[in-house]
């Protein structure tokens, strides 16, 4: 091997190197920069009337109808399919041992506690995520972040508090509407493959699915809307170079998302089972 060939390979590795610690360097200041907004958007939540600078109600309801109602076709329509096919892979699975009568239990625990907030997060973070680093990233680049500033208008009461309160009521209630569509998408199923009456299934449901498993899937819920307006707001943030930049963070704030519920969901998963 060449001198020049010997010296281009501790070149590369430093430079490979140089990039990991920028990359883990950048990891932890956007982590740092979500904690703050978060505590930020808090702070003007509750104390925001008392300094004369509440929280914009309409902008609030706004953000509400654009995460909760109008998702509410598509969430409907892929969630009773999502219950379907739930359905179809339990009962094929079960009859192999010959229990298909018990697909009801994997059913309510399953989807309840797992499939409805994981499915509902997914969805949010691909609609409602993405449209949010986009607005803030156009805003970003056209110099309207600047402007509330010089206005006096603290940003993140203005654009961030909105849309987290919108996204920790909406996603939960998303969450609850998935579940009773799944489940009735997979009872119809189990009614027409294993004449099952829905009533039936309806109460076996009603007797498998506790309190304690609606509410695992709801705190699940309400982690995921926290973990998907940071990263739609840090990425929108974070945009430069225009119209491609843009472009660039929204797809960069959809991956993040979807990364942080399914690694949030396991950790949450692993920690509740152990208990």
């Amino acid at each position: 091997m060449s001198e020049a060939g010997d010296r281009a390979i501790p070149t590369r590795i430093a430079e490979t190197l140089d990039r990991m610690g920028r990359s883990a360097v950048g990891g932890i200041a956007e982590v740092g920069l979500g904690a703050i907004l978060l505590w930020q958007s808090v702070y003007w939540v509750v104390l925001g009337r008392h300094r004369e600078q509440p929280v914009r109600m309409a902008a609030t309801f706004e953000r509400c109808m654009e995460v909760g109602i109008r998702a509410l076709p598509i969430v409907t329509m892929l969630s009773v399919t999502m219950g379907v096919m739930f359905a179809i892979q339990g009962i094929y699975t079960l009859r192999v041992f010959g229990a298909e009568e018990q697909v009801t239990i994997g059913l309510g625990i399953s989807i309840v506690r797992e499939f409805g907030p994981l499915l509902t997060g997914i969805m949010v973070a691909g609609r409602t995520g993405s449209s949010l680093a986009a607005r803030i990233g156009t805003m970003r680049i056209s110099q309207e972040v600047d402007a509330l500033e010089v206005m006096g208008i603290n940003p993140v009461r203005f654009l961030v508090a909105p849309a987290l309160i919108a996204m920790v009521v909406m996603v939960p209630l998303l969450t609850l509407w998935a579940d009773l569509m799944m489940l009735t998408g997979a009872g119809w199923y189990v009614s027409v493959d294993m004449g099952m009456s829905f009533a039936a299934y309806t109460q076996r449901i009603i007797d498998v699915v506790e309190i304690d498993d609606l509410m695992h899937g709801l705190s699940k819920a309400f982690l995921f809307s926290i973990l998907i307006t940071l990263v739609g707001v840090i990425n929108g943030a974070n945009v430069k170079g225009g119209a491609e930049g843009v472009g660039r963070m929204t797809t960069r704030s959809v991956v993040l998302s979807i990364s942080a519920i399914i690694v949030t969901d396991m950790i949450f998963a692993f920690i509740t089972t152990r208990s």
